[in-house]
């Protein structure tokens, strides 16, 4: 497909090359991009729209400078709106479904907007609300943005953010630390955008820059200079306004809606001023502007909604029918003008990689289409496309976890989009053409529309009904952000997401969904308060005046212990009268768990759970024990693979306990080109040992072996010389404590065979758990190499091995393209020879990479399940049948786990990469005479 971007610019391109006294030096360039999104406004929120109250003279001129989609939709709420434009997926796939409750978690394995602008060579930054996750793997930084300016969840003044934030002089996190910004937030988060944005400009780099405005979300806290305007503008309109609730509006909610109103005219200014800074630095011609808003209005039904029925947080039009402009004046698009026919957020993503020319591979898993060619004028919105809008509810009356709630995702609470129709939660349908307001429900008046529209929601629920249960976890103990603190945010199913909440002390309490990265020893610090407010579990707070506002007063909590469930795991521990938090240790294995809390008075009564809970990993794990078991003669994957662990032991993640051989080679020479690799990475005792037992029909000759034995230093002679494998194996694990060690094979199951039928017990008292490279998951279809060389003892192995076992197939490591960077290491790198000696699809391994296999089954069994890289889907067993073709099967009691692969091919590719590159710690010493 010829991508858009020269499509839509062929007039321009040659009207440059014709007339270049018109040229701009910019015209060159690859196109900058800034998507603004609002929070809380709504269609009717803009002077170009007809409201009545205000006048936003710079939205309006950038709407009448743009392709304008008229019938664009979002979802009723934040999150699932923010997510499916970072994704392009639909929001109950991608996991951030609900403003919290823990459902904001955007799933690690999607990449975002800014890691496909990242990897296209962009410079990324985000400013604002983001709303996907507060912590490691989901904050902005983790998702592809460079440069984060930002507040955690919902709005200022949530749970996790800064203790008292109130929109004026607040505390923001700053590419991971906290700093404070002085002025108002919708000014600071322009200022700084805008700085930004000029110093990528001023070094010519291209860039993303994703600005997301905490207005005008409440609380309706503003600039004083603001409001006696919009009061006016109010009381003179308010006879003439088309909803007539406004005399009936009780006085404080009035006085919300004239801050709100006075919020929005604050986010024109600033859109005004960012008008200004593109021209003045000579940005607006080549710059895609996108403007959107995230919900419906949280105001609009009560006095002015542009003829829609409906707010914020319903299925009605006026929910999730928001502006969307696009302005791109160099870009070839076609003529200002309304585009109509349904359009939905998750187009975006797609929409820019097309109009841009990015690698069309970085949104194949999108839900949303491109609209490049309706915005270029080429064609129209399909008239046939219907869309589903759903999204989970909120849990206000919840107390606690509950298997049902109104959070659960459901078919039946959707809405489906087709031309004019509207059916609704599957039991209304209203036509906008001749019933905009929706009021009258014709439903038995059209069954052959219904039955079209209901058929596409069964179809759309059959899809995603499996994500939609699944909750994403909160990742504890990982290196990236050790100690983490989790907050009443991430409680399943349960609302507590405000600092309003916390001061009036809402009995509450909820699971947490979370995975401990690593095995190890944990604290976890219990709290009512957050630890920056310098308050005690037993205090009370007094109301508290703020730059706009006033904090309510909350009540003291009597707390006189606490406890806490970690899986199975439970303590309690008495609290005395001047603590400010309670305090437990626990150890923990690596994986997914669930934890709650508890604060209790003197007669034991729940009070809540925790609404602050810090957790921290105390000590380091211990390096893991591993035995790499390989057939190291044929691809240069095992070569990566070992290198991958050397380097992980420099480290001091892995010990490497011994290399074994499992596969013969014609060359004689594997053994002597392990050696080589062990030596040169400076630990040449580590044991060796070879098969021997296997058939002749297994060997092979090896395209590098012979090379790294005659040209790197090694001692232990040729294969048939060098000791048994199985004999290697009783020794090693004698001398390792019980259940300590790894074993990694990434070949033929010719050793693992051997070592089972022989030494069963062995195995069950000294191995922790068995990693295989080996078949391909749920199901293969064809036998894999690592299994089919040696069917006989794969089937062995996967019905006998008495202890866990995890199955790295075939479809993790086909994806994770590594060995090119090794061209920059020098000649006398045994790793570069070989993959310069081992031919790959017709040329060498080296020119291009290949696929990492071995590395990454290497790194799961050194590192564990990095949440970042992957999952285990476990309680099963795999079965090899005759032909060697593997196949899960479901059982709570199976010993063996299969890895699916979360993390975007291209960044984990790039850490394998790292370690298989990394120069050698040891590698001096073991040289020295």
């Amino acid at each position: 497909m010829i991508p858009f971007v020269r499509r839509c610019s062929f007039a321009l391109i040659t009207l440059v090359i014709v007339s270049s006294t018109m040229a701009d030096a910019t015209s060159a360039k690859r196109p900058n991009v800034i998507v603004v999104i609002t929070d809380d406004q709504g269609y009717g929120e803009f002077s170009a729209h007809g409201n009545p109250i205000l006048q936003t003279p710079n939205l309006d001129r950038l709407a009448s400078q743009s392709v304008r989609l008229t019938d664009f939709h979002v979802a009723p709420m934040c999150t699932p709106t923010r997510g499916q434009l970072m994704t392009g997926v639909d929001a109950f796939r991608n996991g951030a479904m609900n403003v919290s409750s823990g459902r904001t978690l955007l799933r690690r394995e999607l990449p975002t907007l800014g890691n496909v602008f990242a990897d296209a060579g962009y410079r990324t930054g985000l400013f604002g609300k983001w709303h996907l996750g507060d912590t490691y793997p989901y904050r902005p930084q983790d998702r592809g943005f460079r440069e984060t300016l930002w507040f955690p969840s919902s709005h200022i003044g949530s749970v996790p953010d800064q203790w008292q934030n109130d929109y004026f002089d607040d505390t923001y996190i700053h590419n991971g630390k906290q700093q404070a910004y002085s002025g108002y937030t919708t000014d600071v988060l322009f200022d700084e955008a805008m700085s930004w944005m000029h110093d990528e400009a001023e070094a010519e780099r291209p860039f993303l820059c994703y600005l997301a405005t905490a207005a005008a979300h409440q609380p309706h806290y503003v600039p004083q200079k603001y409001i006696a305007e919009i009061r006016e503008s109010l009381r003179a309109a308010a006879s003439d306004l088309p909803n007539r609730d406004l005399p009936d509006l009780a006085p404080e909610v009035e006085e919300q809606l004239i801050r709100f109103l006075a919020m929005c005219v604050n986010i024109d200014e600033n859109v005004g001023r960012l008008e200004t800074f593109l021209t003045q630095h000579q940005l607006r011609e080549n710059t895609v502007v996108v403007f959107l808003t995230d919900n419906g209005s949280t105001f609009g039904p009560r006095y002015f909604n542009a003829n829609m029925k409906g707010g914020k947080t319903t299925l009605w039009e006026g929910g999730h029918r928001v502006p969307c402009f696009i302005r791109w004046p160099a870009g070839g698009l076609q003529s200002p003008q309304d585009v109509t026919g349904l359009t939905q957020v998750q187009d975006l993503l797609p929409t820019l990689v097309d109009l841009l020319g990015l690698p069309a591979s970085s949104v194949g898993h999108c839900d949303g289409i491109s609209l490049a060619p309706i915005l270029c004028g080429d064609t129209e919105v399909p008239t046939e496309r219907m869309l589903v809008i759903n999204y989970s509810r909120m849990p206000f009356k919840t107390m606690r976890t509950t298997p049902m709630n109104p959070a659960v995702p459901r078919r039946e609470r959707a809405a489906v989009l087709w031309k004019s129709w509207r059916l609704l939660e599957d039991k209304a349908l209203y036509d906008l053409n001749s019933d905009p307001l929706q009021q009258d429900n014709v439903i038995d008046r059209h069954p052959a529309v219904v039955a079209a529209m209901r058929s596409h929601l069964n179809d759309w629920w059959d899809g995603v009904k499996l994500p939609a249960r699944e909750f994403q976890p909160s990742v504890i103990g990982h290196k990236a952000q050790n100690p983490v603190e989790l907050t009443a945010c991430e409680w399943a199913d349960v609302f507590v997401d405000q600092q309003s909440q916390v001061r009036r002390g809402v009995r509450k309490n909820g699971l947490w969904h979370i995975e401990v990265a690593e095995a190890g020893k944990y604290a976890f610090t219990l709290s009512r308060w957050p630890q920056n407010s310098g308050l005690r579990l037993r205090d009370r707070v007094g109301e508290t005046k703020v730059t706009d506002g006033m904090l309510t007063a909350g009540p003291a909590w009597p707390v006189t212990s606490a406890a806490i469930r970690v899986g199975d795991i439970e303590q309690r521990t008495e609290v005395n009268a001047d603590a400010s938090s309670a305090r437990f240790e626990l150890s923990l294995p690596v994986g997914r768990t669930t934890m709650q809390t508890w604060f209790h008075d003197s007669e034991e009564t729940p009070i809540s759970g925790a609404y602050y809970v810090n957790v921290q990993r105390l000590n380091p794990a211990a390096p893991v024990k591993l035995i790499l078991d390989t057939d190291m003669s044929g691809d240069c994957d095992d070569v990566g693979a070992l290198a991958l662990l050397h380097a992980l032991a420099d480290r001091g993640e892995c010990e490497l306990l011994a290399t074994l051989l499992n596969r013969r080679d014609l060359t004689n020479a594997s053994a002597a080109a392990t050696d080589a690799i062990n030596t040169w990475y400076g630990r040449p005792d580590i044991p060796i040992g070879t098969d021997k037992t296997s058939p002749i029909a297994l060997q092979r000759t090896s395209s590098y072996t012979r090379a790294l034995r005659d040209g790197f230093p090694n001692d232990i002679g040729p294969d048939d010389k060098a000791p048994d494998a199985l004999d290697v194996y009783r020794h090693v694990l004698a001398d390792q404590p019980d259940h300590s060690v790894t074993i990694c094979s990434i070949g033929a199951f010719s050793n693992l065979a051997e070592l089972c039928r022989h030494d069963s017990e062995l195995v069950r008292r000294k191995v922790r758990r068995l990693v295989v490279m080996g078949g391909a998951f749920p199901q293969s279809n064809k036998p894999e190499t690592n299994v089919a060389t040696h069917v006989a003892a794969a089937r062995f192995v996967a019905d006998q091995w008495p202890g866990k076992m995890v199955w790295h197939g075939f479809e993790v490591g086909n994806v994770l393209i590594t060995g090119a960077q090794l061209k920059q290491m020098p000649n006398d790198n045994p790793i570069r020879k070989a993959y310069e000696l081992r031919p790959y699809a017709g040329r060498r391994a080296i020119d291009q990479g290949q696929p990492s296999y071995d590395q990454a089954a290497a790194l799961f069994a050194a590192h564990d399940a990095e949440p970042a890289f992957w999952k285990t889907v476990a309680g099963g067993h795999v079965r090899v049948d005759q032909d060697g073709q593997t196949r899960w099967h479901a059982n709570e009691a199976g010993k063996h786990s299969y890895v699916e692969l979360i993390s975007p091919p291209k960044k984990l590719a790039a850490v394998i990469e790292s370690l298989m590159t990394a120069s050698p710690k040891l590698q001096a010493i073991a040289d020295q005479p």
